[in-house]
């Protein structure tokens, strides 16, 4: 159960419509790095793990994403609230408007619908967590990239928080990391045994 603050995590207050820079940034809405998968990542690989403390590292960042993906979302709305239809045609937002109006809808920045397939939750805490690491740094790289295209500082300052929360999640995915490595029984755990132990196998 989680109580729901109604204010953003970080501020969100742009006051230049930009069809083509919404187009861009709803990547981190649904994308395939972006903070829809992120938050139903970690928030269904927590019934898997085997230790309370990793499975609460697991709930905070999950439920930080779902505050990111608002934020995400009102960026992607206020770049895109009272646009003209010229505006609209001329930015090369109509395909979008076509479907969903101004609505915030997931995909990529590609027009690619958001997909489970882009995350995964395995099942096997040392998988997952890798995985973890390896998504952080990609939501980062897809801000990075985002930053490289925006000149509006409006803008720029809430994708720059986002991008700097996903270097902290990737630390802290570390940390959850060396707390499974300390914890797990040896003969179950790949790096010190890369064989398995043949005698737990039933074939």
């Amino acid at each position: 159960m989680w109580n729901y603050e109604k204010r953003l995590q970080f501020p969100v207050n742009i006051t230049s419509p930009n069809a083509k820079l919404a187009q861009v940034i709803i990547s981190q809405y649904g994308g395939p790095d972006g903070e829809m998968g992120a938050s139903m990542r970690y928030l269904s690989q927590r019934y898997a793990t085997p230790y309370r403390e990793v499975a609460a590292i697991l709930t905070d960042i999950g439920t930080e994403e779902l505050a990111h993906l608002e934020m995400v979302a009102t960026i992607v709305h206020q770049l895109t609230k009272d646009l003209s239809m010229e505006e609209i045609e001329e930015s090369g937002f109509a395909n979008y408007y076509v479907d969903h109006t101004v609505g915030i809808w997931p995909q990529a920045a590609g027009g690619v619908p958001f997909n489970a397939n882009q995350f995964q939750s395995k099942g096997d805490i040392i998988t997952d967590l890798h995985e973890d690491m390896a998504a952080e740094q990609k939501a980062r790289s897809t801000y990075d990239n985002i930053l490289r295209l925006i000149g509006d500082q409006e803008v720029c300052e809430p994708i720059k928080f986002l991008r700097a929360r996903e270097v902290v999640h990737f630390q802290r995915f570390g940390e959850a990391l060396r707390i499974v490595q300390d914890k797990l029984d040896s003969r179950n755990f790949y790096a010190f045994n890369p064989g398995f132990d043949c005698n737990e196998c039933k074939m």
